[in-house]
């Protein structure tokens, strides 16, 4: 067979391909008559009231001196870790805003970190496509440096993502741009289990974003740059347990809903939106028209305590406070006083639901707090 014959081939499969999504896609809307915000007006359900004196910035923490990637909270809420351009890990006692460590890294091209359960061991990963563990007590070197207490290898591309498995301190899972996931036993060092790659079910482009469900840590989800999120089940690796489409764009986050039966998405497409695990749909999109061609991205999302809230960082320096049962956006952070002065590129919340902290490429990290009769939401 020729090239031509080939590349008549080709080009015909994927004719076939993009005529059956669509197909797919027209399919799915026609099963779901209704959004989670539809159903909500019908039930006569009222829009949260909110107000710039609602969430206030109460602290920034300066220190890093390059873009700040990742961000992720100690479940005691009152330590950050954060990983920056700038080649460091820093530790901050978010009451305080000093830093308690400051820590080198052995590559500079850092793009995730994550704290243990614990709060003893700190996490990172990055363009080295290592995963390396730093234990916080152990003793610095010569330079005052906190020495890697244990290297996770494997991936044979960035790690763009890590997420200790929650009550363990043992367990951490990596996605990569390998196209796979990988559960680690951090005490042997040793790939426990290979999600994706070679099997059929796995992504077909890079991985950016992981999250565990908190109420069964057995199962994650995991976002790619194939426009789809997947969910996985630790214990059967061959296979994604269902796959979820709807994006047009990377989907670069993804976060579990307080309740473990559904997760949020945040992608270039500029969309959030809402997915349920049991039943493979489409909940809800989380969409703000903008006035000039331009869509900014989602780069992260992190939902309240009690999920009513859906925090949603934009590429253009927005950071949305959602109502997820109305589909409205009742404060944007990026235009109140005190905000960020470029993208937000990560956000978190505290484990109590408290504060929210938000890392820019300012290099700055800002810690919002609920003001007035507002506590946690």
């Amino acid at each position: 067979m020729s090239v031509a014959e080939l590349k008549e081939k080709h080009a015909a499969a994927t004719e076939t391909v993009n005529n059956l999504r669509e197909r797919l896609k027209q399919r799915r809307q026609q099963l779901l008559d209704t959004d989670v915000a539809g159903y909500a007006r019908s039930q006569g359900k009222s829009p949260l009231t909110f107000g710039p004196t609602d969430l206030l910035c109460c602290r920034t923490l300066q220190g890093h001196t390059g873009k700040v990637y990742s961000l992720d909270w100690t479940p005691e809420r009152n330590r950050i870790v954060s990983a920056s351009q700038d080649g460091r890990l820093i530790v901050w006692n978010a009451l305080t805003s000093q830093k308690t460590h400051a820590i080198k890294l052995p590559c500079a091209w850092v793009m995730t970190c994550a704290f243990s359960p614990a709060g003893q061991s700190v996490a990172c990963g990055g363009l080295d496509s290592m995963c390396s563990i730093f234990n916080l007590n152990s003793q610095t070197d010569r330079d005052g440096n906190l020495p890697v207490s244990k290297t996770l290898s494997g991936h044979k591309g960035y790690v763009s993502c890590c997420q200790y498995v929650p009550d363990e301190d043992i367990h951490i899972i990596t996605s990569s741009g390998d196209q796979t996931c990988v559960l680690w036993d951090i005490t042997t060092g040793l790939r426990t289990s290979v999600f994706g790659g070679e099997f059929q079910s796995g992504h077909t482009a890079d991985v950016l974003s992981v999250s565990i469900n908190g109420s069964n840590s057995r199962m994650f989800v995991s976002g790619s740059c194939d426009a789809t999120a997947r969910l996985w089940d630790s214990r059967v690796a061959s296979r994604a347990v269902r796959t979820f489409h709807g994006h047009e764009g990377d989907v670069n986050t993804v976060k579990f809903f307080p309740d473990g039966n559904r997760f949020g998405t945040g992608s270039d497409d500029g969309t959030c939106r809402l997915f349920d695990i049991r039943t493979g749909h489409q909940l809800q999109v989380y969409y703000q028209q903008h006035g000039d061609n331009e869509v900014p991205h989602v780069t992260s999302i992190a939902f309240s305590i009690s999920g009513r809230l859906l925090f949603a960082g934009y590429s253009n320096g927005d950071c949305y406070v959602w109502d997820t049962l109305l589909a409205k956006v009742v404060l944007n952070l990026g235009s109140v006083q005190n905000s960020h002065e470029g993208r937000i590129t990560c956000l978190g919340l505290s484990a109590d639901g408290s504060a929210l902290c938000t890392g820019s490429s300012d290099t700055n990290l800002k810690i919002w707090a609920f003001g007035g009769h507002r506590r946690v939401i």
